[in-house]
Formats: structure tokens, sequence, C-alpha cells
């Protein structure tokens, strides 16, 4: 399938299938499948959606609404199916035999969306390698271009079925190289992260994290914090690999803000492993700045899904922000007293954000003033990258600062401090 999809192509036509047992809102799950397909350069032509107590073992849908759902893809020119859920390689290749078309699952195509916007080379190593450790076990049921060889000589089924299960094995073998590969190479661009990471804990830069559900403009308030240029789209996944700018607070404290990959419902835990290259950026922050779309009736339930990942991730002790973003479309909706909206829009609660980070790490700076000999001015140094500057006046006797300096770094201007 992702051979065939690029971004200057037609949309692909899809069917979207689902199973409802009750287990969460399956009607808006489609919703999402329908965006992720869309992010991903489909056209969800229909959508089916069947009601039952458990699956088939083979098909998971009954063979009704299979015989439906084929005479549907017939009917609008789907040329292939996605199914809202989790599939093995025997249920992808007889879903796939009973619609007559290609059928892919929602895990699969979130790995295509990671894969085709990776950026940094980390990135695109952790996404093709997620990718594959996901279709190893299924390549049996992912079609003819993805696992096995079409024809195999002039003989009946029983030739093209061999020929078919030596070109899957050299597929098997094949991927699991490619594989070790990969893993290889991850492991030395996360020792090179660490010790980027510990360098940058050494200078004492904090760092927040934006993190929440894809698509409630993380991207756009980073921008309007920061003034930074961070890609913005009305789409899911729009951001995969991490987005740093240098922010300064009202104290004038530099600060590191990174914008973060988006959360869906039902994110498999596989995808956080995954792609902990950007997650992790939240796990090893000082402050979680947690958004969410303020004007998404189902916005509570999208914090759930931020915190069940954030817990996954190990964060619980950091400290954290909830910020109800977009507030420009929310209309009329009711928000519980000292619950902080903002609009990176209109820019509305901007500074009231800004504020409660300055409250959330004001044990990491004092304001100080100060006069540093001639002979100290590489103390000026600590002052300016890790905290700020705001005023400088050469003396007869010294040069005399303003600002603020981190509370670790302190006890070097101890001497020269304003008494």
């Amino acid at each position: 399938m992702s051979e065939q999809i690029t971004q200057n192509a037609p949309p692909v036509k899809v069917l979207l299938l689902g199973l409802d047992m009750g287990q969460f809102d399956a009607e808006r799950s489609m919703d999402e499948l329908a965006a992720l397909c869309e992010a991903n350069n489909m056209e969800a032509v229909a959508s089916l959606l069947q009601k039952k107590g458990a699956p088939e073992a083979g098909t998971v849908l009954g063979e009704g609404k299979l015989a439906e759902a084929r005479l549907t893809c017939e009917n609008l020119g789907a040329e292939a199916a996605v199914f809202d859920g989790e599939l093995s390689g025997s249920q992808l290749r007889n879903i796939s035999d009973a619609l007559g078309v290609e059928v892919i699952d929602r895990t699969m195509l979130i790995l295509e969306i990671f894969r085709s916007r990776a950026v940094t080379g980390e990135g695109k190593v952790q996404t093709e390698l997620a990718l594959l450790r996901y279709r190893l076990p299924r390549l049996a049921g992912l079609g003819e271009a993805l696992s096995r060889q079409g024809g195999g000589g002039g003989g009946g089924g029983g030739a093209r079925r061999g020929a078919g299960e030596s070109k899957l094995e050299y597929d098997r073998r094949h991927v699991r190289r490619r594989i070790e590969a990969l893993e290889q190479k991850l492991a030395e661009l996360e020792k090179r992260r660490g010790e980027n990471r510990r360098a940058r804990q050494r200078a004492g830069t904090p760092v927040v994290s934006l993190v929440g559900y894809t698509n409630v403009g993380k991207s756009s308030l980073l921008n309007a914090l920061c003034g930074s240029d961070a890609l913005e789209a009305d789409m899911l996944f729009a951001t995969l690999d991490p987005t740093a700018r240098k922010l300064t607070l009202p104290s004038g404290l530099n600060v590191v803000a990174v914008d973060t990959v988006g959360f869906v419902s039902r994110l498999p835990h596989k995808l956080v492993e995954a792609f902990k290259s950007t997650l992790e950026a939240a796990a090893y922050s000082d402050v979680i700045v947690k958004v969410a779309d303020a004007a998404d009736s189902e916005r509570e339930a999208q914090l759930e899904v931020t915190d069940q990942v954030l817990a996954e991730l190990g964060c619980g002790g950091i400290p954290q922000i909830t910020v109800y973003n977009k507030c420009d479309k929310a209309g009329a909706v009711p928000f519980q007293p000292g619950v902080l909206l903002t609009s990176a829009r209109t820019g509305r609660g901007l500074d009231a954000l800004l504020q409660k980070l300055d409250e959330a790490l004001s044990d990491r700076v004092r304001a100080v003033k100060m006069l540093l000999p001639y002979g100290k001015l590489s103390l000026a140094e600590a002052m300016r990258s890790r905290g700020s500057v705001t005023v400088e006046d050469y003396r007869e006797d010294g040069v005399w600062f303003e600002g603020f300096v981190k509370s670790t770094d302190l006890h070097l201007y101890l001497p020269y401090l304003e008494q």
C-alpha cells in the first residue's frame, strides 16, 4: 500500500470497516480513522460498522457484513479497506479474500503515516523499524506486493502455492536482516541522543514539553509563544519529529519549548515504544503542558488518552499544566473557574500560560543586581546562557548587571550582589 501512496497522487479510495463490541465509542473511532486515512492521502468512500458481542475468529466480521463490504467496494470503486483495530496475518488475508481488495489495519495505517512524515534520521529509522516489526508476523496476509509473488509456473494451484511460500520465506529473511541492521543503527543514535540530553542537563536549560492529542494546536501554540515557524496543519500527525524552540519567560528565564508528536485514542503500546525519540521529550522535561482542544466535545476523553501515555512514559512526578487551546472556537462552552483557556490565533491566555510556567519553574531562577569587576566578566556568560540580562552598564570599576540567574548558579555571584 505504501508504495502506491504519494502526496502528489490522487487519493486512494478506501472502505472503512469496524466492529462495535461496546468497549469504546466506535462511531467516533471510525471518524478518527477517516481522518487518519485523509492524513495518508486516502479517501474514505464509505464506512461499515458491525455490532457484535464477539468477533468471528477468522474474519472478525460476519459473513453477511463481509458480503455487503464486497458489494460496497465494487459499487464505489474502493481500492482497499482499512479495519479499525489490529488484525492478525490470517485475518488480513481472509478479509482481503472476501472483499477482493487489499486490507490494512489501524495500527499499520498509523505506522505508514509516521513513516511518510518522519524528517530526522532517527525518526526515519524508528518508523521503518516499527513498521517492519509489525509487518513481519503478518507478511502472509499483506497482499501480493508485500509477501507472495504471483504465478509460480504453468501448474495448478499447488504450483502457485509452493512458489508463494518460497517467496514468503525469502521476504521474512530479508525483513529480519533489515530489522537487525536498523536495531544496531538505532542503538547508536540513541546513545548519541542520550549524550546530547546529558549535555543539555549540565547546561541547566529547563525544558517545557507541549503534549496532547493530535491536531489540538500544539504547533500553533508553539509558534504563538516563541514566534517560530513550526509546521501547522489541520490534519492528524502533521508534526512527528520533535520541534524545539527558545522561549523567554516573563521572569527572564530562557527555556526550551518542545512540540511533541500528538496522541490518538487506543495508541498501541508498540507505537509508544517506537517513537520515544519524540515522546521522551516529555519524560525528560521540567514542565509538561497538556494541550486540549477547547472546542472539541471529547476534550476530556482526549486528556485521559494523554494522561495514559504520559503514565507509560513515567512522567508522573513532573509538574503539569493543562491548557484548553482554540478557545476562540469554543463558543459558549462552560468551563470550571480557573481553567486556563488559550487561543494561538487571537493570543488570548498566552500571558497567563507564560506566568504559569514561571511559577512552575520559580525555584529555578533568581532576580539579581550586581557589579562584576572587569576581571570576573567570565561569570556573565553563565548569566546570559542560563538566565538573562536585562541591564548591562559599563562603569569605571566594573560592569553593572541586572537580570536573572539560575538558582544553582547563585553562589557564583554572592560576593558581587547588591546588598
